[in-house]
């Protein structure tokens, strides 16, 4: 009967409408997955009245960065290296940022601080339009003097009024979002400040990525991978596998540089790399001694600071460690003048240790010696620094063998926030859909095929039902269900 014939065709076409919607689900879902975030920075300078109370003639005190973080423009904390996840469907968004910053003033005869803050580890969690800046704060009371530390402490809610966060690209950007003390904070700031209180706007730039995928046979061991031997550090001694010191020579002295004054810059060569607030000197060689706790090292780079009243270039770095003291050196040129193995700096090495086959010493202080103070002297600013004077604190890593990994530079994403006087968040929705553009047109296909399929289904369908309500005489003799209309 040719209903029959009707009743299939329908039937294949709503199948084959089914294979296409099964199709294009999983790109569909694949398109909307969540993306990880890896790389970027936050710029943020807490309450820039803070930082100039500290550091004024009441409190007499100063900052210190943490873990490498840096400054930027002229009261901005630059904290690196986001990590964290990012939904372009829904706008979740979370990125943790590394680094810190203490500040200290109101100095006792004993040498401790009345006030004494860090504030570290920022990370920044938008989800359903509202938004909160999370940190690490250490704070010293200001009335009892008791000692607090508390790890991601709700400290400001962000004002996000404005802004959405769905469909962005990579990097996903915020500029000069309003910060507002929230009560844990203000309990957290030691005191300072009522909840509330206006804090510095938030910057941030973070790179995102499509979420790796699952590889189940990253979880089974395998069987012919011989086990690595641990490294003795005591017994670990003579030459090494590879090592790098990380100094930035002083926070002062580069904005000096980059500043109005200085007018300047410094540019790094012979493989220096530029980590923010540090300089990476690498392809370290020389002998450790694990027993004896000492280190002769030297190292490759070079890092030129020139502006309308200095000259001063630094290179062939070498470090010595001997009885839990260090002494950093270079050869010095000013002008047409080099000097050779200058000792610049001398830094505690008391906290070198050995974990598996890498040696590191993070952040030792350090302080110029009288040579490095002839250094910065002989340029045309005369007694720019007495010798003692805290210099940027000196970090060593040192592989023993080739299975360690040295310590990464700070990673501050591909680009920088976008200057904007207004909360804004970048890049807008139509960014992402250029990003997914490449699917656009399968979409686009897929979606009329299956407009097209379900129009056909449905015109067989109507047609089979009003066969069904009027038949031919010829039909009726053959079903007896159907309606025997005669005169």
């Amino acid at each position: 009967m040719p209903a029959r014939p009707a009743r299939a065709s329908a039937v294949a076409l709503l199948a084959t409408l089914a294979a296409l919607l099964g199709a294009l689900a999983p790109a569909t879902a694949a398109h909307a997955a969540g993306r990880t975030v890896q790389g970027g920075r936050l710029d943020w300078g807490i309450k820039s009245s803070f930082q100039s109370y500290v550091t004024g003639p009441v409190a007499k005190g100063a900052f210190k960065l943490k873990n490498g973080a840096a400054t930027v423009g002229g009261s901005l904390f630059r904290f690196h290296s986001a990590t964290g996840s990012y939904d372009p469907e829904s706008g979740a968004f979370e990125a943790a940022f590394s680094g810190g910053v203490s500040f200290q003033g109101h100095q006792k005869p004993d040498g401790t601080y009345e006030l004494d803050l860090t504030v570290g580890r920022p990370t920044v969690k938008i989800d359903g339009g509202s938004g909160t800046l999370y940190a690490d704060v250490s704070s010293k009371a200001k009335d009892t003097g008791a000692v607090t530390t508390q790890t991601q402490v709700p400290f400001a809610t962000l004002g996000l009024g404005g802004v959405d966060m769905k469909g962005g690209g990579s990097p996903v950007a915020l500029t000069n979002i309003p910060a507002t003390l929230t009560d844990q904070g203000a309990k957290a700031f030691a005191g300072y400040y009522s909840a509330g209180a206006q804090l510095d706007p938030v910057s941030l730039s973070a790179d995102v990525k499509a979420a790796p995928a699952a590889d189940p046979s990253s979880s089974v061991p395998s069987a012919t991978t011989p086990a690595q031997p641990s490294q003795d550090p005591q017994a670990a001694q003579g030459t090494f596998a590879e090592a790098a010191v990380d100094w930035g020579v002083r926070r002062t002295f580069r904005e000096y540089v980059t500043g109005s004054v200085g007018q300047g810059k410094w540019t790094l060569a012979e493989g220096a790399q530029d980590g923010g607030a540090l300089f990476r000197f690498p392809q370290g060689k020389g002998a450790y001694d694990g027993r004896k706790g000492t280190l002769d090292a030297t190292f490759a780079g070079t890092v030129h600071f020139s502006g309308a009243h200095l000259d001063l270039k630094l290179g062939k770095l070498s470090v010595k460690v001997e009885n839990g003291k260090g002494v950093l050196s270079a050869d010095v040129t000013t002008g047409s003048e080099t000097k050779s193995a200058v000792a610049l700096v001398e830094f505690d090495a008391r906290a070198l240790k050995t974990e598996g086959a890498l040696v590191t010493l993070t952040e030792a202080p350090a302080t110029l010696t009288e040579g490095g103070s002839q250094a910065f002297n002989s340029m045309a600013i005369p007694s720019l620094y007495a010798a003692g004077t805290e210099m940027d604190p000196v970090s060593l890593a040192v592989a023993l063998d080739a299975t360690a990994k040295l310590p990464a530079l700070p990673d501050l994403g591909s680009t920088a926030p976008p200057a904007a006087p207004s909360p804004s968040a970048s890049p807008p929705a139509s960014a992402a859909k250029a990003e997914g553009s490449s699917n656009t047109g399968l979409y686009a296909a897929l979606g009329v095929a299956v407009l097209v399929l379900a129009a056909g289904a449905v015109f067989l369908v109507l047609r089979r039902k009003r066969t069904a309500d009027a038949p031919d005489a010829a039909d009726t003799a053959d079903d007896a269900d159907a309606p025997t209309p005669r005169p």
